[in-house]
Protein backbone atom coordinates (compact mmCIF):
# COMPACT_ATOMS: atom_id res chain seq x y z
CA UNK A 1 0.00 0.00 0.00
CA UNK A 2 1.23 3.09 -0.59
CA UNK A 3 2.18 5.93 1.84
CA UNK A 4 -1.57 8.03 1.67
CA UNK A 5 -3.64 4.80 1.74
CA UNK A 6 -1.63 3.48 5.23
CA UNK A 7 -2.00 7.21 6.58
CA UNK A 8 -5.57 7.44 5.87
CA UNK A 9 -6.03 3.67 7.30
CA UNK A 10 -4.14 4.68 10.53
CA UNK A 11 -6.52 7.16 11.04
CA UNK A 12 -9.30 5.05 10.77
CA UNK A 13 -7.60 2.95 13.25
CA UNK A 14 -6.29 5.56 15.59
CA UNK A 15 -10.23 6.44 16.29
CA UNK A 16 -11.12 4.16 18.52
CA UNK A 17 -7.95 4.76 20.67
CA UNK A 18 -9.06 8.54 20.22
CA UNK A 19 -12.99 8.34 21.28
CA UNK A 20 -11.49 6.43 24.71
CA UNK A 21 -8.78 9.34 25.14
CA UNK A 22 -11.45 12.14 25.05
CA UNK A 23 -13.36 9.79 27.78
CA UNK A 24 -10.09 9.76 29.90
CA UNK A 25 -9.76 13.92 29.67
CA UNK A 26 -13.25 13.93 30.33
CA UNK A 27 -13.33 11.57 33.26
CA UNK A 28 -9.84 13.82 34.46
CA UNK A 29 -10.12 16.95 33.75
CA UNK A 30 -6.44 17.12 36.00
CA UNK A 31 -4.78 14.63 34.03
CA UNK A 32 -0.78 15.25 34.23
CA UNK A 33 0.89 15.27 30.73
CA UNK A 34 3.18 12.46 31.75
CA UNK A 35 0.09 10.13 32.31
CA UNK A 36 -1.39 11.50 29.50
CA UNK A 37 1.59 10.44 27.38
CA UNK A 38 1.59 7.30 28.90
CA UNK A 39 -1.91 6.30 28.10
CA UNK A 40 -1.13 7.39 24.96
CA UNK A 41 2.02 5.01 24.61
CA UNK A 42 -0.06 2.44 25.41
CA UNK A 43 -3.26 2.51 22.82
CA UNK A 44 -0.38 3.41 20.54
CA UNK A 45 2.08 0.48 21.13
CA UNK A 46 -0.96 -2.03 20.86
CA UNK A 47 -2.69 -0.45 18.09
CA UNK A 48 1.06 -0.27 16.60
CA UNK A 49 1.81 -3.95 17.30
CA UNK A 50 -1.31 -5.97 16.95
CA UNK A 51 -1.14 -5.48 12.71
CA UNK A 52 2.14 -7.18 12.85
CA UNK A 53 0.94 -10.64 14.54
CA UNK A 54 -2.13 -10.17 12.52
CA UNK A 55 -0.11 -9.97 9.21
CA UNK A 56 1.94 -13.24 10.48
CA UNK A 57 -1.05 -15.13 11.26
CA UNK A 58 -2.32 -14.01 7.97
CA UNK A 59 1.01 -15.29 5.90
CA UNK A 60 0.67 -18.67 7.68
CA UNK A 61 -2.79 -19.12 5.94
CA UNK A 62 -2.51 -16.59 2.42
CA UNK A 63 -2.20 -19.63 0.05
CA UNK A 64 -5.05 -20.92 1.30
CA UNK A 65 -7.11 -17.85 0.80
CA UNK A 66 -5.52 -16.52 -2.13
CA UNK A 67 -8.05 -16.36 -4.76
CA UNK A 68 -10.71 -14.90 -2.04
CA UNK A 69 -8.17 -12.93 -0.01
CA UNK A 70 -9.36 -9.38 -1.06
CA UNK A 71 -13.01 -10.40 -0.40
CA UNK A 72 -12.18 -11.16 2.79
CA UNK A 73 -10.11 -7.84 3.22
CA UNK A 74 -13.26 -6.00 2.45
CA UNK A 75 -15.64 -7.94 4.77
CA UNK A 76 -13.18 -7.59 7.58
CA UNK A 77 -12.98 -4.19 7.07
CA UNK A 78 -16.83 -3.35 6.53
CA UNK A 79 -17.66 -5.36 9.38
CA UNK A 80 -15.24 -3.31 11.35
CA UNK A 81 -16.32 0.16 10.31
CA UNK A 82 -19.94 -0.41 10.49
CA UNK A 83 -19.27 -1.86 14.01
CA UNK A 84 -17.50 1.23 14.87
CA UNK A 85 -20.49 3.23 13.95
CA UNK A 86 -22.90 1.39 15.61
CA UNK A 87 -20.55 1.61 18.78
CA UNK A 88 -20.35 5.14 18.46
CA UNK A 89 -23.68 5.73 18.76
CA UNK A 90 -24.42 3.40 21.88
CA UNK A 91 -21.46 5.01 23.72
CA UNK A 92 -20.16 8.33 25.73
CA UNK A 93 -16.90 9.40 26.77
CA UNK A 94 -17.72 8.94 30.68
CA UNK A 95 -18.28 5.48 30.34
CA UNK A 96 -15.17 4.75 28.84
CA UNK A 97 -12.99 6.00 31.34
CA UNK A 98 -14.18 4.82 34.76
CA UNK A 99 -10.81 3.67 36.21
CA UNK A 100 -8.42 6.46 34.56
CA UNK A 101 -5.42 5.46 36.54
CA UNK A 102 -5.47 1.80 36.73
CA UNK A 103 -3.33 0.00 34.11
CA UNK A 104 -5.17 -3.14 33.98
CA UNK A 105 -8.15 -0.89 32.81
CA UNK A 106 -5.25 1.04 30.32
CA UNK A 107 -3.72 -1.82 29.30
CA UNK A 108 -7.42 -3.59 28.43
CA UNK A 109 -8.87 -0.62 26.49
CA UNK A 110 -5.58 -0.36 24.31
CA UNK A 111 -6.04 -4.02 23.31
CA UNK A 112 -9.80 -3.73 22.83
CA UNK A 113 -9.30 -1.09 20.86
CA UNK A 114 -6.65 -2.57 18.69
CA UNK A 115 -8.48 -5.54 17.48
CA UNK A 116 -9.34 -4.07 14.29
CA UNK A 117 -5.79 -3.02 13.84
CA UNK A 118 -5.24 -6.73 13.98
CA UNK A 119 -7.40 -7.99 11.70
CA UNK A 120 -6.16 -4.85 9.22
CA UNK A 121 -2.62 -7.01 9.39
CA UNK A 122 -4.32 -9.90 8.66
CA UNK A 123 -5.85 -7.87 5.71
CA UNK A 124 -2.35 -6.70 5.05
CA UNK A 125 -1.07 -10.44 4.64
CA UNK A 126 -4.11 -11.91 2.05
CA UNK A 127 -3.60 -8.52 0.53
CA UNK A 128 0.42 -9.65 -0.05
CA UNK A 129 1.31 -6.56 1.44
CA UNK A 130 5.05 -7.45 2.18
CA UNK A 131 6.11 -3.71 4.25
CA UNK A 132 3.63 -4.35 7.47
CA UNK A 133 6.51 -2.52 10.12
CA UNK A 134 6.57 0.93 8.16
CA UNK A 135 2.82 0.36 8.04
CA UNK A 136 2.46 -0.70 11.81
CA UNK A 137 5.37 2.69 12.36
CA UNK A 138 3.05 4.61 10.87
CA UNK A 139 -0.26 3.24 13.04
CA UNK A 140 1.53 3.60 16.49
CA UNK A 141 2.19 6.99 15.51
CA UNK A 142 -0.92 8.34 14.21
CA UNK A 143 -2.60 6.82 17.20
CA UNK A 144 -0.03 8.51 19.54
CA UNK A 145 -0.59 11.93 18.24
CA UNK A 146 -4.70 11.36 18.19
CA UNK A 147 -4.50 9.93 21.65
CA UNK A 148 -2.95 12.42 22.86
CA UNK A 149 -5.27 14.92 21.27
CA UNK A 150 -8.48 13.24 22.22
CA UNK A 151 -6.87 13.48 26.19
CA UNK A 152 -6.65 16.74 25.58
CA UNK A 153 -10.07 17.62 23.67
CA UNK A 154 -12.13 15.79 26.46
CA UNK A 155 -10.56 18.33 28.93
CA UNK A 156 -11.59 20.87 26.99
CA UNK A 157 -15.04 19.94 25.60
CA UNK A 158 -16.01 17.03 27.46
CA UNK A 159 -18.18 13.82 25.66
CA UNK A 160 -19.73 15.82 23.11
CA UNK A 161 -17.06 14.59 20.16
CA UNK A 162 -15.86 11.07 20.94
CA UNK A 163 -19.03 8.97 19.73
CA UNK A 164 -18.69 11.06 17.10
CA UNK A 165 -14.60 10.67 15.60
CA UNK A 166 -15.48 6.85 16.44
CA UNK A 167 -18.46 6.93 13.68
CA UNK A 168 -15.79 9.07 11.62
CA UNK A 169 -13.78 6.16 12.14
CA UNK A 170 -15.83 3.34 10.98
CA UNK A 171 -16.44 5.49 7.73
CA UNK A 172 -13.03 5.74 6.46
CA UNK A 173 -12.63 1.83 7.57
CA UNK A 174 -15.73 0.97 4.95
CA UNK A 175 -13.79 3.61 1.93
CA UNK A 176 -11.05 2.01 2.45
CA UNK A 177 -12.84 -1.41 1.99
CA UNK A 178 -14.93 -0.23 -0.90
CA UNK A 179 -11.48 1.10 -2.36
CA UNK A 180 -9.79 -2.31 -1.99
CA UNK A 181 -13.03 -4.50 -3.78
CA UNK A 182 -12.89 -1.54 -6.16
CA UNK A 183 -9.17 -2.27 -7.13
CA UNK A 184 -9.71 -6.05 -6.94
CA UNK A 185 -12.87 -6.06 -9.29
CA UNK A 186 -11.87 -3.41 -12.08
CA UNK A 187 -8.96 -2.68 -11.87
CA UNK A 188 -6.88 -6.53 -11.93
CA UNK A 189 -10.11 -7.79 -14.27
Amino acid sequence: MDFLTVFILAIGLSMDSFAVSVGFGIAEQKITFGHAARISFSLAFFQGSLPVFGWFMGIEIREYFETVDHWIAVILLLFLGFKMIIQSVKTSGKELASEIYSWKHIITLSIATSIDALVVGFSYALASTSNILSGALIIGAVTFFFAMLGIRIGKDVGDKFGPKVEFLGGIILILIGIRILIQHTFIRA
